[in-house]
C-alpha cells in the first residue's frame, strides 16, 4: 500500500512538472498581455531563457505540490527582462549578444540589454568589478556592438555609473552611500530624517537607495523667469562647494530652495570671508591716527582698482557639468561618452544612461552628471535600476529631470530647477514656466518595476548600524509588468532590468555576519539565485500574478 501511495506521488509530480507550463499559459499570457498589442506604438519585449536555478525551483515546488506558488515563479521568469552583460571578454560578448538580438529579431521581439562593465563598477563593493581601464572598455563596447549589428535593441547603459562616481566612493562607502539614506535618530524627528540608499548590487548594483525626500512645508520663492542664468560674483571656494558633484549631505541641507528657516544662520559680518574682489587688509593697511590730532584720522588715500577676477574653472566648473576632481571621474565621463557614441552609430539602438532613482540624487545632483555623459546624443536615461522606489514617484522624478535637461539646453542652471523635494504645487509652476509643451523636445526615460510592486523597505530605526535598505529587502514584490505602453508622452517603456529573483549580494547590515541580521541567513552572492526572495516577489506582486484561469461570468 503504501509503495502504491509512493509511486502515485512521483507520478503526479512528475506530471505536474511536464505540464506546468501548459498550466500557466495563462498566466504568461496576462503578464505579456500590454506586449502583445499589435498597434505601431507598442514594441513586443524579448524573454530570455530563464536562469537553471530558477527552473529546478519550480520543479522542487512542482515536486512538493505546491502547484501555486511553483506556477507564479514560473510564470515570473518567463517574463520579458532584461538581459545583463558583463565581466566577459570582448569575443565573448559579441558572440552572445549577437546569439540573444538575432534570437529576439527572429521572433519579432525588442531585446532589452544591461550592460554592466564599467572599470571600478559599485565602488569595489558587492558588485566589484569591470573592465580593466579605459582602452578595455572601449574594446569591450566595440565587440558589442559589433553584435547588435543593425538589430532593433534598447540599451541600458551601465547602471549606477553617473549616480555612483568614483569621487562618490571616496567620501561614501556602499554601506553609507548618500545623506538620502541616513538612519533616523531620536534626537531627529522621523519627518526630517534623510534616508539613504545605495546602489543595488546586482547582475548589477543599481538604483540601491531608499529614501522619500518630505516637502518644506514653506514654498521657497520660485526663480525670476527673466533673470539672468550667470553666477553671482562669489568666490572661487563658495562656487566649487556649491558644485553638484562636490556636495556634501550638508551642503546639500543647505540648499537654496529650502525655506528660510531651514537655512543655516548667516555668519556676521567680522566673521564673514571677504569678497573675491575686495582687496585685503595687508593690500592697504590703514595708517595709525596723527599724534598731533587724537581726535582725527588723517584721510585715506583713494583704494586702487583691483583687476578684474574670474574664479579659475578648476574651482567653479562648467554650470551644466559637475566639477571633475580626480582622474578616475574623468575616465568615467569618457568611457561613458564613447559607448553612448559607439552604440548610437548603429542606428536601431536606444540608449538610456543611468540617473539613479527618486530616493538618491536631487534633480540639480543628477542632471550635470547627465550632461558631462553625453545626455543630448543618448535617447533618453533609466530610473530606479535594481531598486523599489514606486511608479508614481519614479515617473515625477522623470518629469522633472526631463524638465531640467530641457531648461538646462535653452541656457538655464539646473541649480534653479525643480526637485523632488519641492511640494508638487510649487514645481507645476516651475513646470509650467519653463518646460517647453512638446515632448518631443525632451529626453525621454524607461524606468525598472521588476521589484517595486510594495515599494521601498522602511527598516525599523535604528536596528542595525547600517540598514542598506536596497540590499535583498523583505516583503518586496513584483511590480508592473514590462510594457513600452505606458500611457506617459515622456515614459517610453516599463521594464524588468533587474532580474527578478538574483540576489543583491550578502547583507550584512553593518555587523560581522556571514547571517543577514534581517533575515537570520546566509544571502546569496550577487546576481546568484535567491530562491527564498523569488517566492516573495511572486506571492507580494502588485499587480498579483493570476495562476489559474478564470472562467468569464464568475
Amino acid at each position: 500500500m503504501r509503495k502504491r501511495r509512493k509511486i502515485l506521488t512521483v507520478s503526479t509530480a512528475v506530471v505536474a512538472a511536464a505540464t506546468l507550463p501548459l498550466l500557466i499559459s495563462p498566466v504568461v499570457s496576462a503578464a505579456a498581455r500590454e506586449d502583445d498589442d499589435d498597434s505601431s506604438r507598442t514594441a513586443r519585449l524579448y524573454a530570455p531563457p530563464p536562469d537553471r536555478d530558477s527552473y529546478r525551483q519550480v520543479a522542487r515546488l512542482a515536486w512538493r505540490g505546491d502547484f501555486r506558488d511553483s506556477a507564479g515563479l514560473l510564470a515570473m521568469v518567463r517574463t520579458p527582462q532584461a538581459v545583463w552583460y558583463g565581466d566577459e571578454s570582448p569575443e565573448r560578448v559579441e558572440a552572445l549578444v549577437r546569439r540573444t538580438t538575432r534570437s529576439a529579431d527572429m521572433q519579432g521581439r525588442l531585446p532589452v540589454l544591461a550592460l554592466y562593465n564599467i572599470p571600478g563598477r559599485d565602488c569595489g563593493s558587492y558588485s566589484s568589478g569591470g573592465a580593466d581601464g579605459l582602452a578595455a572598455y572601449e574594446a569591450w563596447i566595440d565587440a558589442v556592438a559589433e553584435g547588435i549589428g543593425d538589430r532593433e535593441v534598447l540599451i541600458v547603459l551601465e547602471p549606477d555609473s553617473l549616480s555612483l562616481l568614483p569621487s562618490d566612493c571616496a567620501d561614501e562607502s556602499n554601506a553609507d552611500q548618500t545623506a538620502a539614506e541616513q538612519q533616523p535618530t531620536a534626537e531627529q524627528p522621523a519627518e526630517q530624517q534623510p534616508t539613504a540608499e545605495q546602489p543595488a548590487e546586482q547582475q548589477p548594483t543599481a538604483g540601491q537607495q531608499t529614501a522619500v525626500e518630505q516637502p518644506p512645508t514653506d514654498l521657497p520663492p520660485l526663480p525670476d523667469p527673466g533673470a539672468s542664468t550667470s553666477p553671482p560674483a562669489a568666490s572661487a571656494a563658495q562656487d566649487a562647494a556649491q558644485s553638484p558633484d562636490a556636495q556634501s549631505p550638508d551642503a546639500q541641507a543647505a540648499d537654496p530652495r529650502l525655506p528660510a528657516s531651514e537655512d543655516p544662520a548667516p555668519k556676521p559680518a567680522e566673521a564673514q570671508e571677504p569678497s573675491g574682489l575686495e582687496p585685503s587688509a595687508s593690500q592697504t593697511p590703514a595708517p595709525e591716527p596723527s599724534a598731533e590730532q587724537p581726535g582725527t584720522l588723517p584721510e585715506l588715500p583713494p583704494l586702487p582698482t583691483p583687476d578684474p577676477v574670474t574664479p579659475d574653472a578648476e574651482d567653479v566648473g562648467d554650470l551644466d557639468t559637475p566639477v571633475v576632481e580626480d582622474p578616475e571621474t574623468a575616465a568615467r565621463y569618457s568611457e561613458i561618452n564613447y559607448a553612448v557614441d559607439a552604440l548610437t552609430a548603429l542606428g536601431n539602438t536606444s540608449v538610456y544612461l543611468d540617473a539613479g532613482h527618486a530616493g538618491w540624487h536631487s534633480v540639480s545632483s543628477i542632471v550635470p552628471r547627465l550632461i558631462k555623459a553625453g545626455i543630448d546624443r543618448a535617447t533618453g536615461f533609466a530610473l530606479n535600476v535594481s531598486h523599489y522606489q514606486t511608479d508614481p514617484d519614479s515617473a515625477w522624478y522623470g518629469r522633472l529631470i526631463s524638465s531640467c535637461l530641457a531648461y538646462a539646453d535653452e541656457g538655464g542652471d539646473p541649480e534653479d530647477c525643480a526637485d523632488q523635494s519641492w511640494s508638487r504645487r510649487h514645481a507645476r509652476r516651475w513646470l509650467h514656466a519653463h518646460v517647453p509643451d512638446d515632448p518631443g523636445r525632451m529626453k525621454h526615460f524607461v524606468t525598472d518595476t521588476s521589484r517595486n510592486g510594495q515599494g521601498p523597505w522602511a527598516p525599523r530605526a535604528g536596528a542595525h548600524l547600517d540598514a542598506q535598505s536596497w540590499c535583498n529587502p523583505p516583503a518586496r514584490g513584483l511590480g508592473r509588468r514590462p510594457t513600452t505602453r505606458t500611457g506617459d508622452a515622456l515614459l517610453d517603456a516599463a521594464l524588468w532590468v533587474k532580474t527578478p529573483g538574483e540576489s543583491d549580494g550578502r547583507c550584512l547590515r553593518g555587523t560581522d555576519g556571514p547571517l543577514d541580521p534581517v533575515r537570520g541567513t546566509v544571502n546569496p552572492d550577487a546576481g546568484e539565485w535567491f530562491p527564498e526572495q523569488a517566492l516573495e516577489l511572486v506571492r507580494y506582486a502588485e499587480p498579483s500574478v493570476e495562476v489559474f484561469r478564470r472562467t468569464h461570468g464568475r
